[in-house]
């Protein structure tokens, strides 16, 4: 392979987005998937505004985005009462110049894949590729160690490297061997899919229950001719620490009998939950995992994105929205400081820190963070939440989480394109 190639471990949603971008500013590059095949995984997840944003200036815009999800119009808080504690528009319906998406999450992340493969070709992604290691060379460049779906070893030269490869990124663990381990704060997910009729707005997140015992549940596919849609929900229920949380491998299939009791009482006259869950034909069940920020994200010619390089909880809905966003400013900084070392230090000293600290608010419950509050504050019992939480107070809670997150309305609108259209590195260069 050419040692003027960008290699990119990982062919999840942040890998694919930055081959994308990379392709857009004219450089080539490679992605090693260790999967052999690629298939429509997981349920579902929000695109923010500023990641949507992003896909719109890929070419990715609203008819593939409707095709795999569905705009989100409301995100509303609700307590174990049933009655509301915190409402709001989400995207266009709020004034954003682009929609919140809520996706199918391995619908959406195929939609990337061909894309990639319509755009920079077939070889451009390597199936039953795993990069399980890298090493830094005297003239700069960086050499991958990739291990093929039969066992053997091969070695590609690049001149950058990227690591995307998720949570329990070996690319982090080379670059910081005395990491602590991943860490579970202990709440414990179910997630699957329904179909039902959307509730509310039609297209609503809601979340409801408290900070411990809570559910959130949004569609992620348009009505049909029935008026049904996919229903996405996720079930979480917190533990003390010495629940054996390890058993839970990563969307373990688990039967609906495990885990619907903990849920029986989630019952209104607007919801039956144990209903709507009753309808799903399979469960997956996930610890609430993220591992603690690290002083760097670089190391040489290799920079992690993604959940690489910020695993963080999805109380804030913008884990995969955080990874587009990455490797858009990837591309942005490429384009001033060329395909060096250069751009990885100008990427890891304008967000290491920043985004560790986003990481951490989702640690701390994120917007869900509200529900805390009320606990606190009634032990989750009001009449009216204006006497509990005044609206002002709760309207500055979300927006300080929106800002430092990167999707505050105002900000977000005011700004200018993150890679100009049209700017390619050749031109920076010129």
């Amino acid at each position: 392979m050419s040692q003027d190639k960008v290699l990119i471990a990982g062919g999840g949603i942040g890998g694919l987005t930055l081959a994308l971008t990379l392709h857009q500013i004219g450089v080539p590059c490679t992605v090693f998937e260790s999967a052999g095949e690629l298939r429509p995984l997981g349920v579902g997840i929000n695109l923010q505004p500023n990641a949507v944003r992003e896909l719109a200036d890929l070419g990715i815009g609203a008819d593939a985005l409707d095709r795999v999800g569905i705009p989100a119009r409301e995100w509303a808080l609700v307590g174990l009462n049933g009655k509301d504690i915190y409402t709001e528009e989400r995207g266009t319906f709020a004034g954003y110049k682009w929609d919140q998406y809520a996706v199918h999450r391995g619908r959406f992340h195929m939609l990337l894949y061909r894309t990639v493969i319509e755009r920079l070709g077939e070889d451009a992604v390597k199936l039953g590729h795993k990069v399980t290691g890298y090493r830094n060379n005297s003239d700069g460049t960086v050499t991958a160690t990739v291990e093929l779906g039969d066992g053997t070893i091969e070695a590609f030269d690049g001149r950058l490297l990227f690591g995307a490869d998720g949570i329990r990124s070996a690319l982090r663990a080379q670059m910081h061997p005395d990491q602590p381990p991943i860490h579970w704060g202990g709440t414990i997910m179910w997630r699957g899919t329904a179909r039902a009729r959307p509730i509310r707005t039609g297209s609503s997140f809601i979340g409801l229950g408290t900070s411990r015992h809570r559910v959130v549940f949004y569609p992620i596919s348009h009505p049909d001719a029935d008026g049904l849609a996919d229903i996405n929900w996720i079930a979480e229920q917190t533990f003390d620490t010495d629940h054996d949380w390890a058993k839970s491998g990563w969307f373990r299939s688990v039967p609906l009998s495990e885990f619907a009791h903990e849920f029986h009482g989630f019952v209104y006259d607007w919801l039956d939950l144990p209903a709507l869950i009753s309808q799903s034909e399979v469960a997956f069940e996930n610890p609430m995992i993220d591992r603690d920020p690290i002083p760097t994200w670089i190391d040489g010619a290799v920079a992690l994105i993604g959940d690489a390089a910020h695993p963080m909880y999805p109380t804030g809905s913008n884990g995969a929205s955080q990874a587009i966003i990455d490797a858009r400013n990837i591309g942005r900084i490429m384009l001033d400081h060329d395909v060096t070392p250069a751009t990885l230090e100008a990427f890891d000293d304008q967000y290491c820190a920043a985004i560790g600290q986003v990481a951490m608010r989702n640690r701390g419950s994120g917007p869900f963070g509200l529900l805390e509050m009320v606990e606190a504050r009634c032990g989750g019992q009001f009449e009216h939440i204006d006497d509990v939480i005044p609206a002002e107070e709760r309207a500055a809670f979300m927006l300080a989480y929106q800002q430092a997150a990167g999707f505050a309305k105002d900000r977000l609108n005011r700004a200018p394109r993150t890679i100009p259209e049209g700017a390619t590195l050749a031109k920076a260069l010129a």
